[in-house]
């Protein structure tokens, strides 16, 4: 039984470090792929109703980054033109991936029978994005979540994606700075739990 309080303590410890690191705070290190490949196969331990498996992951790394720095400031141009268009936002996107060391493109694939509702397989695919993050800060890696509605209308461009995926964000996985910003502390679990015990 000790056994098992230590195994929920340490993933407990995890849980409650876990946060969002974004690129600012990476130093621009590269991560190992085969690191980033045990990652992802945690991801895929995630659960799915009617063990549909949602959730697909392309991997932008390497020289790759410059074209895709290329193809997302395009594609802020397309939808930010004239007074809408923000240099310094602009500027950022290239400046984001360069210090990020992995892109991972985040998709939806949806079985072909429609056999779960949507909202279950998208479900299933968040929780397959928080097994990335609890592995992220196990390892000592950072990573955030980022769902630019821009990309997310032009992804296609870039990924090689089945006509049944659905693009659901970008996650920046990279190596963080010793001095991170605090971190945000959520508020007592009390307020937000109801007990019905009679």
């Amino acid at each position: 039984m000790d056994f098992t309080i230590k195994r929920f303590e340490e993933l407990s410890h995890i849980m409650h470090e876990r946060r969002s690191v974004f690129p600012s705070s990476f130093t621009g290190e590269f991560v190992n792929d085969e690191i980033l490949v045990r990652i992802l196969d945690n991801a895929n331990q995630s659960p799915s109703h009617r063990h549909t498996e949602p959730w697909r992951f392309h991997v932008v790394s390497g020289n790759a980054k410059k074209r895709f720095a290329r193809f997302m400031q395009d594609s802020y141009k397309i939808h930010f033109e004239g007074e809408n268009f923000n240099l310094m936002k602009y500027n950022k996107i290239a400046k984001k991936i360069d210090l990020t060391s992995h892109i991972i493109m985040i998709s939806m694939h949806r079985d072909e029978h429609a056999a779960v509702p949507e909202w279950e397989e998208i479900a299933a695919v968040s929780c397959s994005v928080q097994n990335i993050y609890l592995s992220l800060t196990a390892a000592g890696l950072g990573g955030y979540w980022s769902t630019p509605a821009y990309f997310i209308r032009e992804s296609r461009s870039f990924f090689k994606m089945h006509e049944s995926e659905q693009c659901l964000g970008l996650f920046y996985v990279g190596v963080p700075k010793e001095d991170l910003p605090p971190r945000m502390e959520k508020r007592p679990v009390g307020e937000k739990v109801k007990f019905y015990r009679n």
